[in-house]
């Protein structure tokens, strides 16, 4: 599995496993609880929730699919913006832990960004970092002028950026993606297949036909083909985590990925950081 480093020196899986609107229907828990074990099993032991997914019903499931596991696991999650004040984050970080059976986090993420100051953010989990509760902590949609206020608010303590970043959304490279990797930050991709949208895309398609793969693992590869990008697609039963697995290992040409880029240029000029 290719990895990538945080600031820390701590290397991570490249390829990691989504939590978005798991644990959410009765009738896909148990295919939900084998996708995600099954992801662990091949080295896909990066998990992404938050306590916004389902209400809290995302963090319970992977509690109860992976407990058994968690010493093997980078446990990721994420706070609401109204909960990342001192006087909430404490709380809102040791709801995510019962419901997810642990007593630390690996990582913990402001979501995206809202009315409590940066710096105060910063501050409260930082405290969060001393009590042992989290190991890192970073943001989440964040454009790059927030990452500048951040980072001259925390003096660098920031692990990553999770960014909204496909063969769809590329703005992120004029400017974001570039600072990120100037201050040894990765940034995490979510939605790297636009929530299934470019599976119907004719031009990856075509180039998943001629070297044997299919459109999602095109996708997913095309995300992971620059260092410091660790891309977190959600998979809901086995053949789906095994199929997201495998582009982990494909290496698209050079024709390849000027292919995608003809298909999908980069905006001629910067525009605001996108988000779902």
């Amino acid at each position: 599995m290719k990895t990538v480093t945080l600031p820390s020196g701590e290397k991570v899986p490249a390829l990691g496993q989504g939590s978005w609107m798991m644990g959410e229907r009765r009738e896909r828990r148990s295919d939900e609880i084998a996708a995600l074990r099954a992801g662990v099993e091949c080295g896909m032991t990066l998990i992404d929730t938050a306590e916004m997914y389902g209400d809290g019903a995302a963090e319970t499931l992977i509690g109860e699919a992976l407990g058994d596991v968690r010493d093997h696991l980078f446990l990721v999650s994420k706070a609401y913006p109204q909960n990342a004040s001192r006087k909430h984050l404490a709380g809102a970080c040791e709801a995510s832990l019962k419901r997810l059976g642990t007593d630390h986090l690996d990582l913990y993420l402001l979501h995206w960004r809202g009315s409590v100051p940066l710096a105060e953010t910063a501050e409260a989990m930082e405290a969060l970092k001393s009590a042992g509760k989290i190991r890192y902590w970073g943001v989440s949609n964040l454009d790059t002028d927030d990452m500048e206020e951040l980072v001259a608010a925390d003096g660098g303590a920031c692990a990553t950026d999770q960014i909204l970043y496909n063969l769809t959304r590329r703005g992120a490279e004029h400017d974001l993606l570039p600072w990120l990797g100037d201050h040894d930050m990765p940034a995490m991709a979510y939605s790297p297949v636009e929530q299934g949208r470019l599976l119907a895309d004719r031009t990856l398609a075509t180039i998943a036909s001629n070297i044997g793969a299919t459109s999602a693992q095109v996708a997913l590869a095309w995300a992971m083909r620059r260092d410091g990008v660790i891309a977190i697609p959600k998979a809901g039963s086995i053949d789906h985590v095994r199929e997201n697995r495998a582009a982990a290992d494909l290496i698209l040409s050079d024709a390849d990925l000027a292919t995608l880029d003809a298909a999908f240029p980069r905006p001629r000029t910067r525009r605001p950081l996108e988000m779902l």
